[in-house]
């Protein structure tokens, strides 16, 4: 029913002629607006809308040079690219002195064989390093557990040598809670305290990858918000000993672990880097060389790669940052060719005081210089099984496949052994045509597809070939059963070696070097920040692939920050 002519709801369904007439005038007003608004042709946007664009979405480019190649210039390229707006545009040239992609990262090929390539420097991560293991799945790369070889058809044994004895075994076919139960009988509780030590450490350390701790301006202030400097500044064995762990496990297990993760006794590691050595649980590799990890990146942030590439010299002039290089050619005859171009902002992703790099002007407060270990590594394939007497044991005792050291417990624990670990990879297949060139007199003879052992070596100084031949067990007529090679009398058939600064020496400390580095106020220079940012200060603080990749993702959000602001600043203005 309708209601009756006189009422409110009557008045305000059939508006007066004047009302009519007000409504109209002002649907026309507001067409009008929007009109002058949005225009038809978009492509025209009014001045009106400018100003807000351009401060989102800025026309000019931010060029960026990442010297480095490594696992944290690789990160600083894919961060960088991930973090900035999508409209934002982003130059990145990635500047590698080597041939290679991967830093201290990469692989030989036993053979000289494509098809069975070993890692030569970095070795494994593990499930805990959150951007390796999510690159890994994002770029579907196939794990390995073992490093360029097939698995062994042995039994893996584990064994801490201390230069005289065996004081630890342990053995995959003996049960899980076995092993468990023969380490706290020799051990007591201290493996339990070290263990939950280092999942308390390492979670302090875990913080460092979500806000509010990052992105982190300061390593060390970072770290002194989240605990983690009780750890630095003391040694493994002080830091062990003032959380009740105590005795012989620290002497036998845990500085196994420093050394053949670092080179360095428990006495002389900071207790944070002595943590991580205990995270291991885990470790995994890339089939084929964890470098794809890194050469993935670079691949995915979009950047230009100059391999062979050297950087000389960094020069300042009105906030721009010109960078002389010199290329060398793969030919048999290098073709050497210098280039020089300009950039906005400048990572340094290598250890600077290896680059040999000129700044003019120079640095203000340049990262202190820091030892580096010199590492030696040595990979050799062999027909024979390590030697039960080169280690004082019966012939009949079964042998580890990977020999791990400690000190006695009676020596100065700056006295050395001649290795630091031995490590049996498993079998490779000898190539038919493959010569064995270990005799001065030349190539003494062919092997065939029979399988070698492939060992690795980690030492303080070379190995000779006479020493390495005295840790196998090739005093037979006839080589291993398993095996059918003709040159019964070489226990050597392929070798490699390489000299690394591989990690720093890691006394206790409290300081850091900086993220952000400055050059000296020259004439013409304007006033902001520089923007030369340096990654490798995090290797005093933990030294690993995953910790590198860390410090290249923290600069990108240090860079893509301020690039933001900025922008936005200059549009406000």
């Amino acid at each position: 029913m309708a209601p009756p002519p006189n009422t409110p709801i009557a008045q305000a369904q059939e508006p007066s002629p004047t009302r009519r007439r007000r409504l109209l005038i002002a649907a026309l007003g507001f067409l009008a607006l929007v009109w002058f608004l949005y225009p038809a042709n978009p492509t025209e946007p009014q001045v009106l809308h400018r100003a807000p664009h351009r401060r989102l979405c800025p026309q000019e480019t931010l060029n960026v040079a990442i010297i480095g190649a490594g696992s944290a210039g690789a990160s600083a390229a894919y961060y960088l690219d991930l973090f900035r707006q999508p409209c934002r545009r982003l130059n990145i040239t990635v500047y590698e002195r080597n041939h290679y992609v991967g830093g201290r990262s990469t692989t030989v090929n036993v053979y000289d064989d494509p098809t069975h390539p070993v890692e030569l420097g970095a070795s494994i991560f593990v499930p805990i390093n959150h951007n390796l293991v999510n690159a890994t799945n994002r770029y579907e790369l196939p794990i390995k557990s073992r490093g360029g070889a097939s698995k062994s058809e042995d039994t893996e044994i584990l064994g801490i040598w201390d230069g005289r004895e065996f004081v630890f075994t342990q053995s995959d076919a003996d049960n899980q809670y076995w092993n468990i139960a023969k380490l706290l009988w020799k051990y007591g509780i201290s493996p339990i305290r070290t263990q939950n030590l280092m999942k308390k450490t390492v979670g302090s350390f875990l913080k460092m990858y979500d806000p509010p701790s990052f992105p982190f301006k300061s390593i060390a202030d970072t770290a002194m918000e989240l605990g983690l400097l009780d750890s630095t500044t003391a040694t493994g064995q002080q830091f062990l000993e003032a959380n009740g762990v105590s005795g012989k496990f620290g002497h036998d297990i845990v500085q196994a672990a420093t050394r053949v993760n670092y080179a360095q006794n428990l006495g002389q590691i900071h207790g944070l880097e002595t943590m991580v050595c205990m995270a291991a649980e885990g470790g995994m590799s890339i089939d084929g060389g964890n470098w794809q990890i890194f050469d993935n990146m670079i691949k995915d942030s979009g950047a230009t790669l100059l391999l062979n590439t050297t950087v000389s010299t960094i020069t300042k002039d009105s906030g721009k940052y010109a960078i002389r290089a010199t290329t060398a050619s793969l030919d048999p005859a290098p073709d050497i060719s210098s280039t020089e171009s300009n950039y906005d902002i400048v990572v340094l992703a290598s250890p600077l005081q290896f680059s040999n790099i000129t700044f003019a002007p120079p640095l203000s407060s340049p990262p202190p210089f820091i030892p580096y270990v010199s590492l030696h590594v040595t990979l050799f394939t062999s027909p024979y099984r390590l030697s039960a007497a080169a280690f004082n044991l019966d012939s009949d005792v079964k042998m580890p496949t990977t020999i791990l050291t400690t000190t006695p417990l009676d020596v100065d624990q700056s006295e050395t052994l001649p290795f630091n670990s031995i490590s049996r990879l498993g079998r490779v297949k000898v190539p038919e045509d493959y010569f064995y060139p270990l005799s001065p007199e030349g190539h003494v003879g062919c092997g065939t597809r029979a399988s070698q052992y492939l060992y690795k070596i980690f030492s303080p100084e070379p190995l000779t070939q006479l020493y390495i031949e005295s840790l196998l067990d090739f005093d037979h007529t006839t080589p291993d059963k398993d095996n059918d090679m003709q040159l019964q009398d070489k226990p050597i058939s392929w070798i490699h070696e390489k000299r690394w600064d591989a990690y720093p020496y890691l006394p206790p400390k409290s300081r850091f070097a900086d993220i952000r580095l400055s050059m000296a106020d020259k004439e013409g220079d304007d006033a902001r920040e520089d923007g030369i940012w340096y990654t490798s200060g995090i290797e005093s603080f933990i030294s690993t692939m995953e910790t590198s990749s860390l410090m290249g993702m923290n600069v990108a959000r240090l860079v893509v920050d301020e690039w933001m602001k900025d922008d936005t600043g200059a549009g406000d203005a």
